[in-house]
């Protein structure tokens, strides 16, 4: 039988494949301690950005964005895991269209967000607008819900980010949205890589 510290280090290195569905107010959803730190989370998913095309200039200018976009007043790690579950990471992601008929464009694909769709090899200023309107998107989110950089507030923020509207009750409650991005990117904080 594998010790408990054994068992542990092996679940930080391979992270579950199969991870646990979070719904129900943010209660439900794991503590902010147990969220992975920004070079852990950022090494985790390299590989992904890669596989959509991304190049390593293109992935490390990704990795400047976010620490420059964090001093907007959003954790490094909330920033990467949006991008991570929006677009894994691919800087020439194509445009989509929200339930509401509104172009969503760039690395976090949020409305008025700038996009290069089949376009790699971007400049810093090119990546670093896209993680810009995309960060202050979720910043005005993050303000609709006190502002706070506690689990109260960034867990409702993010079904905001998705959905547009929140049930406070049912974070899963999409309305239209991807009912699991709430539980997907706390995932995401703890380390999921799909």
């Amino acid at each position: 039988m594998l010790s408990s510290s054994i068992l542990a280090a092996l679940v930080a290195v391979f992270p579950s494949a199969a991870p646990t569905f979070y719904s129900g107010p943010w209660q439900n959803f794991p503590a902010m301690n147990t969220w992975l730190s920004f070079d852990d989370l950022f090494n985790r998913n390299k590989n992904s950005m890669f596989s959509t095309g991304s190049t390593g200039d293109d992935v490390g200018r990704i990795w400047n964005a976010i620490v420059e976009n964090a001093k907007l007043g959003v954790d490094e790690r909330v920033i990467l895991t949006i991008i991570m579950q929006e677009s894994h990471g691919n800087v020439g992601v194509r445009t989509t269209v929200s339930p509401d008929g509104v172009p969503t464009a760039g690395l976090m694909q949020c409305s008025n967000c700038p996009g290069f769709p089949g376009r790699h090899g971007l400049s810093q200023d090119e990546i670093s607008s896209m993680v810009r309107g995309g960060t202050q998107h979720f910043k005005r989110n993050l303000q609709n819900w006190g502002d706070q950089w506690a689990a109260s507030s960034i867990y409702p923020a993010l079904r905001e980010y998705n959905s547009g509207s929140v049930n406070p009750n049912d974070l899963s409650d999409a309305r239209g949205a991807t009912r699991d991005y709430v539980s997907d990117i706390a995932q995401r904080l703890q380390g999921w890589v799909d």
